[in-house]
């Protein structure tokens, strides 16, 4: 299989779009001992970006979120797909979702540099379940 795929939740978070801010909270989260699987961060105005953040342990993640005082939405729910960097597996993953009528709304990938991808996968609440069904998960 050249994906295994797995479902995961995620987290927005609301900064100010300023220099630093990430790098406080990423601090505070290694400070803390949370670990993520993945996070992204995408301009929402002038002044504020918001963080999607996939924790690998969740409940981790909000009870030290609570401590600092953070505000976090969610949790949301996501898919993971991570393996080999093969276009036409996730091609093909792309298609079964198509072929279930599952749209992607939103993805981000990156491949590692030595022949492995992560493949973020964004799917609207009332289609999540079907999409993790056709994808076995």
């Amino acid at each position: 299989m050249a994906f295994r795929v797995r479902r995961v939740s995620y987290f927005y978070l609301t900064v100010p779009d300023r220099p630093g801010e990430a790098y406080k909270l990423l601090a505070l989260f290694a400070d803390r001992g949370i670990k993520l699987s993945a996070v992204t961060a995408i301009p929402t105005g002038a002044e504020h970006t918001q963080l999607s953040i996939v924790p690998e342990d969740p409940s981790h993640l909000v009870a030290e979120a609570r401590r600092a005082g953070l505000m976090l939405d969610g949790p949301h729910h996501a898919l993971l797909a991570q393996g080999r960097d093969d276009m036409a597996a996730l091609a093909d993953l792309h298609r079964k979702l198509y072929d279930a009528n599952v749209n992607i709304y939103a993805a981000s990938g990156v491949n590692d540099g030595e022949g492995h991808l992560g493949y973020l996968i964004y799917i609207r609440p009332e289609e999540f379940e079907t999409a993790a069904q056709t994808l076995g998960v």
